[in-house]
């Protein structure tokens, strides 16, 4: 890998949002830490906004831009293949943002690996069993954005209905069925819902603020502490 394509490769790694260490960068681009030491230096000096420093890891800061000059095949394939399944699984606005996507990826990518994208062998078909749900998807979405709260009829498996008001935090799809994560207020603790059980669904004004203990990477670390 020449020089300016590991630097830039290190940017975009540092553009997934967590804190590296120079062991994993190393051991991602195969290369010394050593060589990882000098690279972050290069990439502090000529201004990249990088905080951290050897032996805690590295994070750039947020605002930092810097557009792809080019997609390897396999982040081709991964984006061609995620946008597909998008288009499959998801609710029609998701579907179509998707379909744009592709199409600005198609137009930013040379000639020769452009045809790629339509002959990709990675398919993710519509033709599949759905379970079917009555929740305005693309409200949900907009609900756990804007941190509004929203109240719902459900169902359990067993059979048994409750009334539910909800901080929505996160929607997750576990093929083929869609599951909401919130706070209930109802239990006063993170729960699950399956989207095809909801019903009587109403979107509120009333907007959350994250507090600590009922957000979303709350419910993942307890998660985690249970794995």
């Amino acid at each position: 890998m020449r020089r300016a394509d590991r630097l830039f490769q290190i940017v975009q790694i540092l553009r997934r949002g967590r804190t590296v260490t120079a062991q994993q960068l190393a051991e991602e681009l195969e290369v010394s830490e050593r060589t990882v030491y000098r690279d972050m230096a290069d990439l502090i000096g000529s201004g990249v906004p990088v905080e951290g420093e050897a032996g805690v890891g590295y994070l750039l800061r947020d605002g930092y831009d810097l557009p792809p000059l080019m997609f390897t095949i396999d982040e081709l394939e991964a984006l061609v293949l995620g946008a597909r399944i998008v288009q499959g699984w998801a609710d029609p606005d998701l579907g179509r943002a998707a379909a744009d996507v592709i199409a600005k990826v198609a137009a930013v990518v040379p000639p020769e690996v452009r045809g790629m994208i339509d002959s990709s062998a990675l398919l993710a078909p519509e033709y599949h069993a759905r379970v079917p749900y009555e929740v305005d998807m693309t409200a949900l979405r907009r609900a756990v954005r804007e941190r509004r709260k929203m109240r719902f009829a459900y169902t359990n498996e067993a059979g048994n209905p409750t009334a539910r008001t909800v901080r929505p935090l996160a929607i997750s799809f576990f093929g083929p069925v869609w599951v909401l994560t919130a706070w209930c207020e109802l239990r006063n603790d993170f729960r699950n819902f399956r989207l095809d059980r909801m019903t009587e669904t109403a979107f509120l004004d009333d907007v959350f603020r994250p507090e600590p203990g009922t957000r979303f990477t709350d419910y993942m670390k307890r998660e985690r502490a249970r794995c």
